[in-house]
């Protein structure tokens, strides 16, 4: 692995070498979604790909040395702050777990940062194709067509992931690829992908998860605000226009046949009220902000990981008050500045022209919706979380060099 700030050509590759790259990419992409068991796939797939790119070459780029920093710090801080707890395999299982998924992150930023639109496109496949067994298994087990013990959790479709929650968060990213397909490609691939987000639409909504609600409809708006804004012809923003209204009342349609189910009603009227019994009182949800913002003003080490529930009858549900409490004021600061930073360059390259930018509109999507959901929930571990950022980062540096060579304004 080198140092290096000049740009590998797609053609640098022997093609054995990138097919089998892409191939683990892919596996990656898919291992994302099987995740009830552990070790999961997605560890494997990824420790594998990440030791056959460092053999066949990954370069770290200068531009990444921020992030690196950040991650570094936020790690450094969460350490720290658990070195009294370290005699708990739990705690050091997470600490080793916060640095893995940080490794991770630097390692898709190298990774997308080079054959940028060939790596994006098998990544996402593999994503896809891995939500679609996920989505599945999830609205199949709701049913109780596969193992409803399995596949549901209190009542709601949890497919392959241990959480109803993380499910629906997870299946924003894939279905924001399938709904660009739909809007963007020709009939065969967009009606085969339109049955996809009905899957997606259907097991997000068994999920009962109102942040996945809220991320589903907010992130597919922006996503296709934005590609409106950046469409190359008015016939192509008439389409994305219209086959968004369709798509709009077809969901509406599904919605109305779901909710025609008694079981589907009743605890869709629980889930989608805002007066929930954890989420009101001194120690409910946003009260346990409050007095947990509290507390990290006076703890410059933090109170450690996996220990706010000896103060509070719940966890955080705020991966930013988390970051504070698990990891001191280091990691509390050094967080929200990586998000901050991110988010900002994400909006510089929303209308840089480069052949990925239909890929990078969605991440960016899915990347403000987690980040905006981490204000309510734990997204700390989130597998992809942290590869969506790293892709983020990725394009970004892709998107100087691409700019660079095209003689583009950055």
């Amino acid at each position: 692995m080198a140092v290096a700030e000049t740009h590998l050509a797609p053609s640098a590759l022997a093609p054995r070498v990138a097919a089998c790259q892409n191939a683990l990419l892919w596996l990656v992409g898919f291992g994302g979604a099987i995740v009830f068991i552990e070790p999961s796939p997605y560890e494997l797939a990824t420790l594998v790909a990440l030791i056959f790119f460092v053999l066949t070459g990954l370069s770290l780029r200068l531009a990444l040395l921020p992030l690196i920093l950040l991650l570094f710090l936020i790690n450094i801080g969460y350490t720290i702050s658990a070195a009294h707890l370290l005699n708990l395999p739990r705690i050091v299982n997470w600490i080793l777990t916060s640095w893995y998924l940080a490794i991770t992150a630097i390692f898709f930023s190298m990774v997308i940062s080079e054959n940028t639109e060939e790596r994006l496109r098998y990544l996402s496949r593999g994503m896809i194709f891995g939500a679609v067994i996920a989505a599945f298994a999830g609205v199949a087990g709701y049913f109780g067509l596969a193992s409803h013990s399995l596949f549901t959790l209190y009542g709601r479709a949890s497919g392959t992931f241990k959480d109803p929650n993380v499910l629906g968060a997870y299946l924003i990213l894939p279905s924001l690829f399938a709904i660009q397909s739909v809007v963007l490609d020709d009939f065969r691939k967009a009606f085969r992908n339109a049955l996809v987000v009905g899957l997606f639409a259907v097991a997000i909504l068994l999920a009962f998860s109102r942040a996945a609600w809220g991320q589903f409809v907010l992130t597919s708006l922006f996503m296709l605000v934005l590609m409106v804004l950046t469409s190359d012809s008015r016939a192509q923003r008439n389409r994305i226009i219209l086959t968004s209204i369709i798509a709009v009342f077809a969901c509406a349609f599904l919605l109305t046949i779901l909710l025609s189910l008694d079981a589907v009603q009743e605890l869709f009227r629980q889930r989608a009220s805002f007066d929930q019994s954890y989420d009101g009182g001194r120690f409910g949800r946003f009260g346990r902000h409050i007095l947990g913002a509290q507390m990290a003003l006076e703890l410059p080490l933090g109170i450690g990981p996996l220990q706010f529930t000896k103060f509070f009858p719940e966890d955080t549900h705020n991966s930013y008050l988390n970051a504070f409490m698990s990891g001191g004021w280091l990691t509390g600061i050094c967080y929200p500045v990586m998000i901050l930073i991110t988010t900002v360059f994400g909006f510089r390259h929303v209308f840089v022209r480069v052949p990925w930018q239909r890929a990078y509109l969605a991440i960016f999507a899915s990347f403000l919706g987690t980040v905006a959901e981490a204000a309510i929930i734990d997204t700390d571990h989130w597998r992809h979380f942290w590869l969506t950022l790293g892709a983020m980062w990725g394009m970004f540096i892709a998107a100087r060099h691409y700019c660079a060579r095209q003689h583009l304004p950055k």
